[in-house]
């Protein structure tokens, strides 16, 4: 589903270069969970940016579902981030005054789908994350970061991306939190097939994906397989 081959990143500022990715090379196969760990300024972040077509590589070749991300155009690379890729943010990026349920139906309106079809994927997103139909017709900002958290699941699941992004996504939550959250994406990986790439730096976080590549100084310095821990018995919330 992924591939990059020979990634490299640098910027330029006057006399200036400064290299982020060195020559990343690896593959994410579809249904695949997998973290990408490491320090700050190891290159995570860029390297997101790359994997969701928010930046495009210096150097290097990136497909996505078998197409060359680095050969489209704008308005092409617009449309992959709309159709191929969901999103999850650490500070969720929701509207404090809109519905959980509103929050998750906006990418189907910009995607200009009828609105009982967005009403129904909506509903389905929402369950498929595991927050209670209670709190469905709640504002963003009336619930927890876990709530809130899982609203951003479910908006990045709304329009059944191929790839599913999260960058740091327990990093604004307690430990007890964090643990549901995960659990979630754990759940969406091995019930439901979802592939999924997650950025950070702790190995506790990272240990519960199935598969972990280690980014230092721009550097793929391992790559390994894990035994994932076992997902805890929350109750939906």
């Amino acid at each position: 589903m992924i591939a990059c081959q020979n990634i490299s990143k640098k910027y330029v500022n006057g006399d200036v270069e400064t290299v982020v990715l060195k020559e990343v090379t690896f593959a994410v196969e579809k249904g695949e969970f997998v973290a990408i760990m490491g320090p700050s300024g190891s290159g995570k972040s860029t390297l997101m940016h790359i994997l969701g077509a928010l930046d495009t590589p210096t150097s290097g070749t990136y497909f996505l579902d078998g197409k060359d991300v680095s050969k489209m155009t704008d308005d092409e690379q617009a449309d992959i981030r709309k159709q191929k890729i969901g999103f999850i943010f650490q500070a969720y990026n929701l509207l404090p005054r809109a519905t959980v349920l509103r929050n998750v139906m906006l990418p189907l309106m910009y995607a200009r789908v009828p609105y009982r079809q967005r009403e129904e994927r909506a509903k389905r997103s929402l369950m498929d994350s595991g927050l209670s139909e209670d709190r469905w017709l709640h504002l963003s900002n009336q619930l927890s970061g876990g709530q809130m958290q899982r609203v951003a699941i479910a908006r990045a699941l709304v329009n059944n991306p191929a790839i599913i992004l999260a960058d740091e996504p327990t990093g604004n939550l307690d430990t007890k939190t964090g643990e549901i959250v995960l659990d979630t994406f754990q759940r969406l990986n091995s019930e439901h097939g979802r592939t999924i790439v997650l950025i950070t730096h702790e190995r506790y976080v990272a240990e519960h994906a199935n598969r972990i590549i280690h980014l230092r100084d721009g550097e793929i310095t391992q790559d390994e397989r894990v035994s994932r821990r076992r997902a805890p018995n929350h109750h939906i919330v």
